[in-house]
């Protein structure tokens, strides 16, 4: 095993995987590089690979209350308990959603959600 720290818009797989897994990741990827990002995984998922994620869903209980949200914003303002605050991308999407922009990108999946806080799928490269 390895790991590398790098950054993941600048990164080109030397090896392709069999099944890759991303963890609250796809939130915080600006839709102006969704395309590009499940590009990337194409790069590095093997013929017959599967991708697969979770992450969170917007629900009123699923943040902290200085975590305010607003569905309808790519952007969201974090503050740290030390009272730095930052400005950070997070798009929440929906199953439906997920598929109406992966299928035009080659990717077939099955996206859900649970009750209430956490989305999730797998994809694979449409054949």
């Amino acid at each position: 095993m390895r790991y590398r720290q790098c950054d993941i818009f600048g990164w080109e797989p030397d090896t392709t995987y069999d099944f890759v897994f991303f963890g609250f990741w796809l939130s915080h990827v600006p839709l102006s590089r969704f395309a590009a990002f499940w590009d990337l995984l194409r790069t590095a998922l093997a013929p017959g690979g599967t991708v697969f994620f979770v992450d969170n869903h917007v629900h009123v209980d699923s943040s902290a209350r200085h975590h305010l949200s607003d569905p309808g914003r790519v952007t969201q303002r974090r503050e740290l308990n030390n009272g730095r605050a930052f400005e950070i991308v997070k798009v929440f999407h929906e199953p439906e959603g997920l598929a109406a922009r992966l299928e035009p990108l080659g990717w077939r999946g099955d996206y859900r959600m649970t009750a209430n806080f956490f989305v999730y799928g797998s994809a694979t490269l449409a054949r």
